[in-house]
């Protein structure tokens, strides 16, 4: 593109995964706005990337909210060239003991949320002709997980939402990518419980969990001109633990 600074709007991007995606973009000279409800860890990270990262509080299930400020980012600074929909939620429990409120809660965050972001900042896209979106799935999308029945339907929805996008908007040179992380050393991932950690280590035929780092430079590929005739695909970084 003929712009050379990227605009990036990464949600979830207070934290973990998020917070790696947006010190990458940060060091590739990128403008990110930050999108997260998470006010002091979001408000740190622009504070520590100075003028490159500005911070935006967001619920993303709340569809006015979301309007309001993509249009916001878009009257900040100028325009967005990419998307990258990191923001995520878990509750789990088992199929007999989860309410219909857990299930509502992990939809309406994970996927609703993606589906509300997207079409917000895809309006934009559309009219200047070009665009780049990443939407964060997860390998318990493809493998399902016992306890995690709503955010294993939360992200196979966003799998299946990825390919539709893609076909939808590539005629306006907006490719839309999925990645499926494995077991990456987060918050979320530091409270599971040691026994249940190691049996995940078993299953990973690198015999390691994965860094946030790991999945920022698989989504700085993704949103760079190198990436130009990848779209539609889901991408897993999780050690071989799914091979496809």
């Amino acid at each position: 593109m003929a712009a050379e600074v990227k605009i990036a709007l990464v949600t979830g991007g207070a934290t973990g995964i998020g917070a790696a995606i947006v010190r990458c973009f940060a060091e590739q000279s990128m403008k990110v706005a930050v999108c997260d409800i998470d006010r002091k860890h979001g408000e740190e990270l622009a504070a520590e990337r100075n003028t490159a990262v500005r911070f935006y509080e967001l619920d993303i299930a709340n569809e006015a909210q979301v309007v309001g400020t993509v249009d916001k980012i878009v009257e900040d600074l100028g325009r967005i060239d990419v998307l990258v929909n990191n923001a995520g939620i878990t509750a789990d429990k088992l199929l007999i003991r989860m309410d219909s409120g857990d299930w509502n809660r992990v939809l309406d965050v994970n996927l609703t949320g993606t589906f509300l972001m997207t079409r917000a900042v895809a309006r934009y896209m559309m009219k200047q002709r070009y665009g780049r979106i990443v939407n964060i799935s997860s390998v318990i999308g493809i493998l399902g997980n016992f306890g995690q029945a709503n955010y294993a339907a939360s992200k196979a929805g966003i799998i299946a939402f990825t390919k539709s996008c893609a076909k939808e908007l590539a005629s306006r040179n907006i490719n839309v990518n999925a990645i499926a992380p494995g077991f990456i050393k987060t918050r979320m991932t530091d409270a599971i419980p040691e026994e249940i950690r190691q049996n995940y280590l078993k299953l990973i035929p690198l015999n390691r969990f994965g860094e946030p780092k790991d999945v920022a430079d698989l989504v700085a590929f993704l949103v760079s001109d190198e990436a130009g005739y990848i779209t539609g695909q889901t991408i897993c970084v999780d050690g071989g633990m799914v091979m496809q």
